[in-house]
């Protein structure tokens, strides 16, 4: 099985698909890796480094892919990479398919069979698979982080002979994977954290991590939960008593999280232009989803904005500002998805299209979208 890896940094993913920690374990179950030169540097993984653990390095994208069996990404590969690709080719990748129904048939035009790993159900076997997860995770972590650069004054209390510093108060928004770490984070650094979430089972994860629970709890919000675990659009009705409450609390914080991201869904907005106003200049707003338009609504895209002295950091790739951990647990990821792919005796390829992973999993096959969510209606 000949796996190839392409050079994303070009266009501005610092991440890669693959470490020499997981090219071992596929070489181990009969893969030869072809790495195109340069696609670790953003991730501090030199090519020598992807040599040593056994890949083979080529020039270019098109030496990379030529004869793969399988392609592993970080991004969608563009529509042109996929006339290169092989009729029966693997490519397991952040797809993004929601409205981008277009950018996906080459591949089906192609004959290739793309998985998108972003679609993983989120079920009990399917936990070392979970690339929004993993790499939440991280951005959640990050957020802190930036937020602490930005902010410019200490996080926690000090107590010194010249006075009292007092603690950041952080609001973090989701109480997600991202915002639990936000949450986690913070609280680490010494900040006096709150959180909201209009999912009920998150408020005892908030108050586990010792952080305050701030929401309106009434009967719509028991109910607001999906079965698949994401929370469900509440009622117009809802939103104002919430907003309420946020607009109050937003204007007492020093910084402000919001991590609210659904899936195919554009991003709800909980932070208004009157409610950054309403905080003390100096305080900061961390924006984590701006790719899908932001919860915030004075957010740009891959920029820091100063709206009367408030900043608002709005990066649409958080995780990838921590490249190095991210590609090693994306890499995880895409390694345990492929490792139920393959027949690890003959050394080749053996997809199981009845596994409950992969028919939730896969775009295109056979010349064809076939996802049911996004093939073409008849």
């Amino acid at each position: 099985m000949r796996i190839a890896v392409l050079d994303e940094s070009k266009a501005g993913e610092p991440r890669v698909a693959v470490t020499p920690e997981t090219i071992g374990k596929m070489k181990a179950f009969g893969g030869q890796v072809v790495v195109e030169k340069g696609a670790g540097a953003a991730s501090s993984i030199p090519d020598a480094a992807f040599e040593a653990a056994g890949a083979t390095l080529a020039k270019n994208a098109n030496e990379a892919l030529k004869d793969a069996d399988i392609i592993l990404a970080v991004r969608r590969p563009k529509g042109e990479l996929a006339g290169k690709m092989k009729s029966g080719a693997v490519l397991l990748a952040i797809m993004d398919p929601y409205g981008n129904g277009e950018a996906i048939q080459p591949f089906a035009d192609k004959g290739v069979a793309s998985f998108s790993m972003e679609l993983m159900p989120r079920i009990t076997r399917a936990q070392v698979m979970d690339v929004l997860s993993s790499q939440a995770n991280l951005a959640g972590y990050r957020s802190v982080l930036d937020a602490c650069e930005v902010y410019g004054r200490a996080f926690p209390m000090m107590m010194t002979a010249a006075g009292t510093i007092p603690a950041a108060k952080v609001f973090v928004m989701g109480a997600g994977v991202a915002g639990l770490q936000a949450i986690a984070t913070a609280r680490r650094l010494g900040a006096v954290v709150t959180a909201t979430d209009v999912r009920p089972a998150a408020k005892e994860q908030v108050l586990s991590l010792g952080a305050k629970f701030i929401a309106v709890e009434d009967d719509e919000f028991k109910q607001a939960e999906t079965a698949a675990g994401y929370a469900k659009p509440m009622s117009a009705e809802y939103q104002a008593k919430q907003a309420a409450l946020v607009a109050e609390h937003i204007a007492k914080q020093d910084v402000v999280i919001t991590t609210a991201l659904i899936p195919g869904r554009p991003a709800p907005r909980l932070v208004s232009k009157a409610m950054v106003e309403s905080m003390r200049p100096g305080s900061v707003v961390v924006d984590l989803a701006v790719e899908r338009g932001g919860n915030c609504e004075l957010s740009v895209a891959d920029k820091v904005t100063d709206h009367n002295g408030v900043r608002i950091i709005a990066w649409s790739n958080t995780p990838g500002r921590l490249a190095p951990s991210a590609s090693a647990l994306y890499a995880r990821n895409l390694l345990s998805f492929l490792d139920t792919m393959v027949d690890k005796k003959e050394g080749k390829l053996a997809i199981n299209w009845d596994d409950e992973l992969v028919k939730a999993t896969c775009l295109t096959k056979d010349g064809a979208l076939v996802h049911p969510i996004f093939a073409p209606k008849a």
